[in-house]
C-alpha cells in the first residue's frame, strides 16, 4: 500500500492505492505472476481493507515454497547484466550476508533480521585474514544495504516477497553523513612533492611507467581509464576518455565509471611526452602505435593487470623515498592531488567534475572539501581586496 499525490482544479490531492502479486491462473499457484491493485482511495484504512479483501481472494504467494536467500541471491546475480567487475563488487559484499542469511528462506527475513546483521558487521564483519573480526566501515555496510536492497526488491517483483524488508522505516543503515565521517582523510602530495617525485622517476630511476604516472598527475584519470585508453583518444592537446579497463575480465571494456564519456585538456608538455612515447610504442611493434593500440599496454600488446600498475606504483614510491622527501600516497591518491591543485589555484569546481568524471558536482565537492577553507580564507582575501579598492 503506498500514499500518491495529483493536482486538479481543487489544488493538491492526496490519495491512497493497494497493488497485489497473484498467480495467473488462480487454480496454479505455480503459475506465473500478475499485479492486480485499485487507487483512489481517499482513507488509508479503506485502502487496506481493500487489500485485505484481495489478499482474500486470491491464493496467497506464499502457497509456492520460497528459497533460500543464498539461493536466490546466486539466481540474482546471474540475471544482471552489469560489468564484470560490478557483478564482481555484488558478490563480495554478499559474502558478508550469506554467511549470517543465506539458510533463511527469503519470506522468513524480518527487518530486524537485516539490522541485526548490519549492527552485527558494524561489530565484527570483517573476512579478510588481516583484520578478520573487526568491524566493517560505514561505507562498506551502506554499500551491503544498497545491495540487500535491490536483491530483495527484485524478490518482490518475482513474487516472493510482497514487502521488501529492507526498505522498512526501522532498517537503519549508515547515512551518508556517517560513511563521510569515517572515511579516511585523503592524503595528497604538494605541488613540489610531485614534481621532485616526476622528476626522480624520469631522470634518476629512468622508469618505464614515468608517461603513465606523469597522464594520471596531469589529467586526474582513474586507473582503469588510463589502462583503456587508445591512441585515437590523444589527439590536438585533448584526451577522450570514453572507455574504461573491466578489473575483473582480462582484456575486456566497459564504460567509464559516469557512464559518460569525456574530454580533458593536455598541456603541451604532456601532449609531447605521449608522442614520445608512441614512438618508443612502434619500436617493439608498429601495431602498438595504431589508432586502436593501447597507449599503456604490455609489451604483447594486450592490456596491463591493473594490480600490477598499483604493485609497480608501490614500489616505485618506496625506492623515490631513500632519495628524495616524499610521503607515502596510492595511484588514487595522484588523481586526488591533480584535482586538489585545481582547487587550490582557484579553478572552478564545475571544471574539476569535468575533468575527474564525477556524476554530479556534489560528489566532487565533498569528496574535497578538505581543500574548500584554504578556497573561502582566498575568496575572502580577493573580496576585501575588492571592497578597498586594490587590484
Amino acid at each position: 500500500m503506498s500514499k500518491y499525490t495529483y493536482k486538479n482544479k481543487s489544488g493538491k490531492q492526496e490519495r491512497w492505492r493497494w497493488q497485489l502479486w497473484v498467480p495467473e491462473n488462480a487454480g496454479d499457484p505455480n503459475s506465473d505472476l500478475t499485479r492486480i491493485g485499485k487507487g483512489g482511495y481517499t482513507d488509508p484504512q479503506d485502502a487496506q481493507d481493500a487489500l485485505s479483501d484481495a489478499r482474500r481472494g486470491h491464493e496467497p504467494v506464499t502457497t509456492r515454497t520460497s528459497p533460500t536467500l543464498a539461493v536466490y541471491a546466486d539466481q540474482w546475480i546471474d540475471g544482471l547484466r552489469l560489468a564484470s567487475s560490478t557483478i564482481a563488487g555484488y558478490r563480495r559484499l554478499l559474502r558478508h550476508v550469506i554467511p549470517r542469511l543465506g539458510s533463511r528462506r527469503l519470506d522468513t527475513i524480518t527487518p530486524s533480521d537485516i539490522s541485526r546483521l548490519y549492527a552485527t558487521l558494524e561489530k565484527s564483519g570483517r573476512l579478510d585474514p588481516k583484520r578478520k573480526g573487526e568491524g566493517l566501515s560505514a561505507n562498506t555496510i551502506n554499500k551491503v544495504h544498497v545491495t540487500m536492497s535491490s536483491l530483495l526488491g527484485s524478490a518482490v517483483i518475482d513474487g516472493w516477497l510482497r514487502s521488501n524488508p529492507a526498505k522498512s522505516p526501522s532498517v537503519r543503515p549508515p547515512t551518508q553523513r556517517q560513511v563521510r565521517a569515517a572515511q579516511d582523510e585523503i592524503r595528497v602530495w604538494t605541488a613540489d612533492e610531485l614534481r621532485a617525485f616526476l622528476d626522480w622517476s624520469r631522470h634518476s630511476y629512468e622508469d618505464d611507467f614515468y608517461t603513465m604516472w606523469a597522464t594520471v598527475a596531469g589529467t586526474g584519470m582513474r586507473r582503469s581509464e588510463v589502462l583503456a585508453l587508445q591512441w585515437k583518444d590523444v589527439a590536438d592537446n585533448r584526451i577522450s576518455v570514453r572507455r574504461a579497463l573491466d578489473t575483473e575480465a582480462r582484456d575486456e571494456f566497459k564504460s567509464p565509471k559516469s557512464g559518460k564519456s569525456r574530454v580533458i585538456d593536455i598541456d603541451n608538455a604532456l601532449a609531447t611526452l605521449l608522442a614520445e612515447w608512441r614512438s618508443l610504442r612502434s619500436q617493439i611493434s608498429l601495431d602498438y602505435a595504431r589508432p586502436d593500440g593501447l597507449v599503456f599496454g604490455n609489451n604483447m600488446g594486450g592490456s596491463r593487470s591493473p594490480n600490477e600498475v598499483s604493485r609497480r606504483w608501490r614500489t616505485r614510491v618506496k625506492r623515490a623515498q631513500e632519495d628524495i622527501d616524499v610521503p607515502t600516497i596510492t595511484l588514487h591518491e595522484l588523481r586526488h592531488t591533480h584535482a586538489t591543485m585545481l582547487l587550490q589555484l582557484g579553478v572552478h569546481p564545475r571544471v574539476v567534475q569535468e575533468r575527474l568524471g564525477h556524476s554530479t558536482i556534489g560528489i566532487t565537492m565533498d569528496t574535497y572539501s578538505h581543500v574548500l577553507p584554504s578556497m573561502q580564507a582566498d575568496a575572502v582575501e580577493r573580496l576585501s581586496m575588492l571592497m578597498q579598492g586594490e587590484k
